[in-house]
């Protein structure tokens, strides 16, 4: 049976509970509605794309997305916030960060970009790492919220809501997980990020609650792979349904049967798939797998690229009728791509011309 969440402008009253003393006050109207309907998202009452076929492929109702996750990162460690530092000013800067995210997402939605990932606590300023001593991290120990990074996150949520953008909102990164002392920890942060959310009206909004669950990285039990779905069915739960969720895992692997059941779109990673057949086998696998119902498939990060041959992971994905995220670390100096700080958010390198060049062939904008 397909399953149909809408998001609702309106919808059940919104808590106007103080959420981990920060925030209170009715919740604003808000422009931007994102919903699935089967196998396609949905914003403000029509399919993504609506109509668009490229090269005889179905394009409606996909969400193509990029990992723009950094958007409101910061390091509270002094030994090594002087590594994100701009090098016209010597220092790093969280809010120059974030602002300067702002004045990029209208020019990736012309290029038909309609969703981007931001992460909680981030990914990897360095694009891959063994060891991550920086602290990017928005919740106390004991998982309240800190209001300084909740207030970058609401001038993006905002953004991306005035201009008709999804914001895929991903919790917990194993590169900070352990900064949170315990599982009732991790529960408060999940809750108090929930609330936060539809105590400020967003309806633009979709989670992807931890990234890649099948990392051994992860300390926290709650957040591996045998458990992640309980996480799903704790937002579905606290947000009423109000919240679509998933969880993300590893590049190349399919996520356990109990996970695409419970998720409300299933996501996949490309990361390590260096043939693009094997992004197909990837979908056609999630599709007939026992816990599958009819729902968005979609590619949330994936660092292959040869945007200009004819066959590629992104095409592959778009072939199989799954959204693709493309996720940019950088070239030889780490510092042109979108993960690492000081992060140049616009069309910046040849690489990143690239995608959006066969992104705005792809979705017709």
């Amino acid at each position: 049976m397909q399953r149909r969440r809408m998001l609702s402008l309106t919808g059940t009253a919104l808590s106007t509970a103080f959420v981990g003393g920060l925030f209170a006050g009715a919740a604003p109207r808000r422009q931007t509605v994102v919903a699935i309907r089967g196998d396609e998202f949905w914003i403000n009452g029509q399919p993504t794309y609506p109509g668009r076929i490229w090269q005889g492929h179905k394009v409606q109702g996909l969400l193509m997305n990029s990992r723009m996750i950094q958007g409101i990162f910061d390091d509270r460690n002094p030994e090594t916030v002087s590594r994100w530092a701009y090098p016209d000013t010597g220092k790093w800067d969280a809010d120059r960060n974030t602002r300067e995210f702002l004045e990029a997402m209208p020019v990736w939605l012309a290029h038909g970009m309609l969703c981007f990932v931001v992460g909680m606590q981030g990914g990897s300023p360095q694009g891959y790492s063994q060891q991550q001593p920086w602290e990017n991290n928005p919740f106390h120990a004991d998982g309240t919220l800190r209001e300084d990074y909740m207030s970058r996150l609401k001038r993006i949520l905002d953004r991306s809501d005035e201009l008709g953008m999804v914001s895929m909102v991903n919790v917990f990164y194993f590169g900070q997980d352990e900064r949170l002392e315990n599982d009732a920890a991790v529960h408060k942060a999940l809750d108090l990020t929930v609330d936060w959310i539809l105590d400020h009206g967003y309806t633009n909004v979709i989670l992807d609650v931890v990234n890649e669950a099948n990392v051994r990285a992860y300390q926290q039990p709650l957040m591996m792979t045998d458990r992640a779905h309980d996480l799903v069915l704790r937002v579905r739960a606290r947000s009423k349904g109000r919240l679509l969720v998933s969880v993300s895992m590893g590049g190349g692997a399919i996520p356990p049967s109990a996970l695409i059941h419970t998720s409300d779109f299933v996501l996949l990673h490309g990361n390590g798939v260096k043939d693009p057949a094997r992004i197909t086998d990837m979908v056609a696998k999630v599709r007939i797998d026992p816990g599958y119902s009819p729902k968005p498939v979609l590619f949330n990060e994936d660092d292959h690229f040869d945007f200009e041959q004819p066959v590629n992971n992104m095409l592959n994905a778009v072939r199989s009728y799954a959204g693709w995220g493309y996720f940019d670390p950088g070239e030889s100096n780490y510092k042109d791509g979108y993960q690492c700080p000081p992060v140049n958010w616009g069309i910046s390198s040849e690489r990143k011309q690239s995608f959006f060049t066969r992104l705005k062939e792809v979705t017709g904008v």
